[in-house]
């Protein structure tokens, strides 16, 4: 079977409960597209999918690395290549789900990504910078170069920056430009979202019921085990917030606001990869009823 269905959209909108439900419906396995859920030992603050709902349905790259392991678009689109070509082996559908518009794209764009190694000493300059001029330092840099790749990597999220300046600077191309070739199988691009009052609901009630769940004890937990805040893995939303409460610096109130507020920017900003004109994506909004149509679409395109 050497089709794949992707189910994208911004963070909340109700991706993983989707994917589960057609999983089980059309003998599917999952393969994530969350860079995040990529982390071992970070669950709660990640949205992973719970050990429950691993046990319905089969799931790939989830928990592949430890929080201070590098990890990067080249390695993951390996991985995440070999799990679709198995699970298409064995006669099953492969579902790529995840909010990580980058990640989906190496997948079913077929990048050609320049096997560039981390370069620490222009890491540490390009942080370094950033420390001092501001993120928007390094993202009016890589506008200037690459205006593609700034319009769709979040000029908050540093990690991102520094990674598409460190590839274009090695591999002497823009990180946009990226060679692509058709990938082995046929593609379905399911896109789901919402109205924004919607989605902001839908992302508060998702901080809420973490908090509910322990996010302040799992982070402390992973600071036990020796994962600093510096790590990458660790700077991601609701990890960093958490620390400024950890650290005293604001009230757990506050952290979840902030934790809020920056899941309502990312989420926003998902849609810079994921465009509701895009005529590439089967656009459902989560409001309607659209189980049966979703069905259809996918009975249809796997019996191709």
């Amino acid at each position: 079977m050497s089709h794949l269905v992707a189910i994208v959209g911004p963070t909340a909108v109700g991706k993983s409960k989707l994917a589960i439900h057609l999983a089980q419906l059309f003998h599917g396995e999952i393969v994530n597209a969350d860079s995040r859920q990529v982390y071992r030992y970070m669950d709660i603050g990640t949205a992973k999918p719970t050990p429950k709902e691993r046990a319905l349905v089969p799931h790939h790259l989830i928990d592949v690395v430890d929080p201070d392991e590098d990890f990067n678009l080249a390695l993951y689109q390996q991985m995440a290549y070999r799990a679709v070509e198995d699970i298409q082996q064995r006669g099953k559908l492969a579902l790529l789900v995840g909010g990580s518009g980058l990640y989906v794209r190496a997948v079913i764009g077929g990048f050609h990504i320049p096997q560039v190694p981390p370069d620490a000493e222009l890491r540490r300059g390009l942080e370094q910078r950033a420390a001092r001029e501001g993120c928007m330092a390094l993202y009016e840099e890589l506008k200037q170069s690459d205006p593609e790749a700034a319009r769709r990597i979040d000029p908050h999220n540093i990690r991102r920056l520094i990674r598409a300046i460190e590839v274009s600077r090695h591999a002497g191309v823009p990180f946009s430009e990226l060679q692509r070739s058709e990938p082995p199988f046929r593609t379905l691009v399911i896109g789901l979202t919402t109205d924004r009052g919607d989605l902001y609901c839908r992302i508060d009630s998702r901080v809420d019921g973490m908090i509910e769940r322990g996010l302040v004890q799992e982070v402390e937990g992973l600071l036990n085990m020796g994962y600093g805040f510096d790590l990458p893995a660790m700077s991601g939303v609701g990890y960093s917030q958490i620390g400024q409460y950890l650290r005293g610096e604001i009230d757990l109130a506050e952290a979840v606001q902030r934790t809020k507020f920056e899941t309502h920017r990312i989420a926003r900003h998902q849609y810079a990869w994921f465009r509701p004109k895009d005529e590439g994506i089967q656009w459902f909004d989560v409001r309607d009823e659209i189980g049966e149509p979703i069905r259809s679409l996918i009975g249809g395109f796997a019996a191709k």
